[in-house]
């Protein structure tokens, strides 16, 4: 079989793409970096407040997920139809401004102006509205420069950088606010100004297609569009909004990852406060830190790994269909049993295995972010960021319910308790056990639901199966 990198021309391929990659793996990182920032100010903003658990930011914390998911699906179409270029910085600039104001949060100008809690809670829906359909972009920006075959190592790359950064997050929180003494307001501001750097180099360096692009030989064109047939144009502006939104495989894809992020954004949001309250490990130190970051950076492995076996299983003269579910049922099986596992360490007050247990459903989870993401340009071809966009709404809802839910299943264990106006830790932390107990059990119960989904998931079956995709070549 003939090199790819060498076309019939003989002309070697440039390597272009992976520049292209590279600016959007940083992205990602810095979607993790925002993201993740906001809990580990969790304290500082709860004094600022005056608030005394975490239940009381509830909303704060989902606003962002309710943001995030409501305008996932007209950014994903901004990109399919007028290219990921002008949406991605757009979206980047939006949310940096976000950030930089979240660290005003319970600030006072004197008698002017004080920024309430409700006024923190816009803020953050407006952060989420402003990260809304970067991944669906990126997802588009993807399809474009990558051949079918890099298509899973890409996603996994693009979401070990985001689950990178996400473990780094607390560390790099910890260095900047404890040790260096910075105001974590301040912080906040820093990563707003991190955005717009990135902004001005990614106007330099990315065009929408390869095409477009000066660096590009056709060496390089021909190894991008290897596999593709015709699936790879740009999406019009008259989108088949039915045709889309009633495919099965969209569908279920939605389901499933509603209940991949109904888990997952425990480790987000409630981690660094169940360690704090439950095992008395300060997030002001490294282990804390180191605690809170488990899960992202097992995650990160994960996405690594997870990218890498879809792409391998296609390689062996697998199906799409069977190539994206062997990684995605294995990731979410295994998952449930961390958390079930989770919370027999919880039940026994034992920090090490509950932090081991919850690092690793970290690990399972993005095992299957590869597969995942794959499977959206797979189906959805030239409307890869629609579909993508359309699976990333659902899935920050159930975020959302799930960051509300919780609070308010703690809050339910908290008042059967009546503690009155000033518990003790200990009688906090006892208080709430249930609860959190409850909620890993009920984490553990959808995962087994999002495996059971996949095995109905057909990446194999384009939403529009008279566009061309061409297999690659079957192993001999």
């Amino acid at each position: 079989m003939s090199n790819p990198a060498i076309p019939q021309s003989g002309q070697h391929a440039t390597h272009v793409r992976y520049s292209i990659l590279g600016m959007l793996c940083v992205l990602s990182m810095l979607t993790y970096l925002d993201r993740a920032a906001f809990p580990n100010a969790q304290s500082e903003i709860q004094k600022s407040y005056g608030f005394k658990n975490i239940s009381e930011m509830a909303w704060a914390l989902g606003a962002f997920n309710l943001a995030y998911a409501l305008f996932e699906v007209p950014t994903g179409y901004l990109g399919d139809v007028f290219g990921p270029k002008k949406t991605l910085i757009r979206i980047v600039l939006w949310w940096s401004g976000f950030t930089a104001l979240t660290g005003l949060a319970g600030y006072s100008f004197g008698s002017t102006f004080s920024m309430s809690f409700m006024m923190l809670v816009a803020v953050r829906f407006l952060f989420g509205m402003g990260e809304a359909g970067a991944y669906p972009n990126i997802t588009r920006a993807l399809h474009n420069w990558l051949p079918l075959k890099e298509r899973g190592m890409a996603q996994g790359l693009i979401w070990t950088s985001a689950r990178l950064m996400g473990g780094l997050t607390p560390l790099l929180w910890m260095f900047f606010v404890v040790y260096l003494e910075i105001s974590w307001r301040v912080v906040f501001f820093s990563f707003g100004i991190l955005g717009v750097l990135w902004c001005v180099a990614f106007t330099l360096i990315f065009r929408n297609k390869p095409a477009e692009h000066p660096g590009v030989n056709a060496g390089e064109t021909a190894v991008i569009e290897e596999g593709k047939g015709d699936e790879s144009g740009t999406a019009h502006a008259n989108v088949p909004w039915r045709a889309l939104l009633t495919n099965k495989n969209v569908i279920l894809m939605c389901l499933m990852y509603f209940c991949l992020n109904f888990g997952w954004y425990f480790n987000l949001n409630y981690l660094p406060a169940i360690m704090k309250e439950q095992f008395q490990i300060s997030p002001q130190d490294w282990k804390g830190a180191l605690y809170k970051g488990g899960p992202m950076l097992f995650g990160a492995l994960g996405c690594f790994i997870g990218g890498l076996w879809t792409d391998s299983l296609l390689r062996k003269g697998n199906s799409k269909t069977r190539s994206r579910r062997l990684p995605a049922v294995a990731g979410n099986a295994a998952c449930a049993l961390c958390y079930f596992g989770a919370y027999y360490s919880l039940s026994n007050r034992n920090a090490l295995a509950f932090a081991g247990f919850i690092a690793l459903a970290g690990f399972c989870n993005d095992l299957t972010m590869g597969a995942i993401w794959a499977t959206c340009q797979d189906i959805g071809q030239k409307y890869a960021a629609i579909v993508s966009g359309t699976m990333n709404m659902i899935g920050n809802l159930g975020g959302f319910i799930v960051t509300i839910l919780t609070g308010k299943i703690l809050e339910w264990y908290l008042a059967a308790q009546n503690l009155g106006p000033d518990p003790s830790p200990e009688a906090l932390a006892n208080a709430q056990l249930p609860g959190y107990q409850t909620n890993l059990i009920m984490f553990g119960v959808v995962y087994v639901m999002g495996a059971a989904i996949w095995l109905a998931i057909e990446a194999g079956k384009p939403i529009f199966p008279d566009t061309k995709d061409l297999s690659l070549p079957k192993a001999n």
